[in-house]
């Protein structure tokens, strides 16, 4: 197909929709394929409205859910390669530490996971702990701690950019301040048509919609078919160490990134961004509209974080509130899975959706942008288990795919 046979002036391999570390993730592949790729996003690029921007992320390998430390495996690989081509670092490696009761079923899971998977980890009873980290972490008798190589800290704003520009070094074309408003099929030509707010329309073979919170609502207004994806609002606090131990909770003293199992489920990473500061948060918040949200962080998800900075840290970390706290947005599924598939209906194989990343996505950035570009491109995508992605689980069980353990996000309505 080309413009001759289609009667449309210009008309490109694949049209992405979503400029965040998914869709830039995509349009990388695909430019770097050689297929001709557009990236549309609907506000400024880099802007912090949606699920990428901000100065750190976690990456590690230890998931309850075996499919995933698989996935961290290659996106891992993945990182590095596109920082040799880009010729500076967005990931910053460290060791992961991942605490809680010795008999919670996640960390459980976690454990076996690592085993299956061949990752480098150990368990620490509650003094080993206290010993690895010089008093740095306490936890308690009947707690356990996994401790795993193969994790790091991310860089999300820079990251992002350093896809985009490897898009753009790979002859993509980058266009942002486009809301896009209506996806639909151009029966005469087949092609896909991506029309904007501006009245603007783009022509495309394929497309890939990776609208992170605003994928329902664009899902919905296209198709009239609702995805259970839900915007959840969170907040990521920072937190000021005391004078005497900020190299001890520094990237450069060691120390790791980290969770705490329970509820609720806790994560954070070392002083890396923000010197004397360490980022710790609950992987949790307020149900939302992406375009009303209120920016402010929960009260009683606040309570259980000082609470936990107090309990943890033996007093080397000020927990009476913290020093900075920014806003942030996950996309919920009901299982926490994601939501990479073909649109189906009319568009067939020639729309692939990809979100519900569920507060746990950015780190597999670089593989998701691999198989979205296999399915977008190939129609199919090897090397992951796809079945638990798929759209279709939830016409079977509206709460998704069943798992052994609980949920870990904890979520409060408007």
């Amino acid at each position: 197909m080309d413009s001759r046979t289609t009667g449309i002036e210009h008309v490109l391999d694949v049209i992405v929709v979503g400029g965040g570390i998914m869709g830039s993730c995509t349009a990388y592949q695909t430019s770097m394929r050689g297929y001709s790729t557009l990236l549309l996003d609907q506000f400024d690029f880099l802007h912090n409205r949606g699920s990428s921007h901000g100065e750190s992320r976690t990456i590690r390998v230890t998931y309850p859910e075996p499919y995933y430390s698989s996935m961290v495996l290659e996106s891992s690989k993945l990182w590095e390669e596109a920082q040799s081509q880009v010729g500076y670092r967005v990931l910053y490696p460290t060791n992961q530490l991942d605490i809680g009761k010795a008999n919670d079923r996640s960390l459980q899971a976690v454990i076996r996971s690592c085993q299956s998977n061949s990752v480098d980890f150990r368990v620490l009873d509650h003094n080993q702990v206290t010993q690895e980290f010089s008093g740095g972490v306490t936890v308690p008798e009947d707690w356990i701690g996994v401790v795993s190589r193969g994790a790091g800290v991310i860089k999300p704003t820079k990251a992002v950019c350093m896809f985009q520009t490897l898009a753009l070094l790979n002859g993509a074309i980058l266009k942002d301040n486009m809301k896009v408003v209506d996806i639909s099929r151009d029966m005469g030509s087949g092609c896909i048509v991506v029309s904007t707010a501006t009245g603007e329309k783009f022509y495309g073979r394929k497309c890939v919609v990776a609208a992170g919170a605003w994928m329902n609502k664009l899902v919905k207004a296209v198709t009239g078919r609702e995805v259970p994806i839900q915007p959840l609002e969170t907040t990521i606090c920072y937190w000021r160490i005391k004078e005497e131990y900020e190299r001890d909770f520094s990237i450069d003293g060691r120390f790791p990134s980290f969770a705490g199992y329970g509820s609720p489920y806790i994560y954070g990473t070392p002083s890396l961004e923000y010197p004397s500061l360490i980022k710790v948060g609950v992987h949790g918040g307020r149900f939302c509209d992406p375009d009303k949200r209120t920016w402010i962080p929960d009260p009683e998800l606040m309570d259980l974080l000082k609470l936990w900075v107090k309990e943890r840290f033996g007093g080397r970390v000020e927990h009476d509130r913290p020093v900075s706290s920014q806003s942030c947005m996950y996309s919920m599924t009901p299982d926490e899975d994601y939501v990479i598939d073909f649109l189906g209906g009319e568009f067939g194989k020639n729309v692939v959706i990809a979100g519900g990343f569920s507060g746990h996505g950015f780190k597999m950035g670089p593989v998701i942008g691999r198989v979205v570009a296999d399915l977008v491109l190939l129609g199919e995508a090897k090397g992951v288990e796809m079945e638990h992605f798929k759209l279709a689980r939830f016409d079977e069980n509206p709460k998704g795919n069943i798992k052994e353990f609980a949920v870990q996000v904890g979520t409060s309505k408007l």
